[in-house]
């Protein structure tokens, strides 16, 4: 009878430690949001929110200034201008995303946003000049943004397979 009892109390020690660490929610083999295939929490890096504010600020405001500028300008220049000071933020913004979430995807959109940036200013200069020049001009400027995509679609695809093949070249 004493060991039938310390069965049962071993019994009750071992279902309450279970209860303890065992799943809290109905068991399912999904995985749940968060959690990691070995089974540990999934952590993310402590990200320095008042530093990336403080950054998003900074950029937003020397947009502000950069647009300012161009009020004393007129006509193409002021338009050039414009378009330089958001391509300028534009880019900023990506770096910064880039610098607090590094990945190949924001890599990838900071190459975007620069060849984008190089385009449309390109294209505002173009205005200034007229007929066959004004068309000719935006011809190479939206051929040479074409190659720059092309250049940053085959680098990407790149570095994908190499991640694929486990390549560390």
């Amino acid at each position: 009878m004493h060991k039938l009892l310390s069965i049962a109390v071993a019994l009750a020690f071992a279902g309450s430690a279970w209860a303890q660490s065992g799943p809290a929610a109905p068991y399912t083999d999904k995985p749940r949001v968060g959690a990691r295939a070995d089974g540990m929490q999934d952590v993310k890096p402590s990200v320095d929110r008042k530093a990336r504010k403080a950054e998003h600020e900074r950029i937003e405001a020397d947009y502000k200034v950069a647009k300012a500028k161009c009020s004393s300008m007129k006509g193409n220049e002021k338009e050039v201008c414009e378009a330089d000071a958001k391509g300028k933020e534009r880019i900023a913004k990506a770096e910064l995303e880039q610098k607090y979430e590094p990945s190949a995807a924001h890599e990838r959109k900071v190459s975007e946003t620069k060849a984008e940036h190089e385009y449309h200013v390109a294209k505002e200069k173009c205005d200034a000049a007229k007929g066959k020049e004004e068309s000719a001009c935006e011809k190479e400027a939206k051929a040479k943004y074409e190659r720059a995509k092309a250049d940053i679609k085959a680098r990407t695809a790149s570095s994908e397979r190499k991640a694929a093949s486990g390549s560390t070249k």
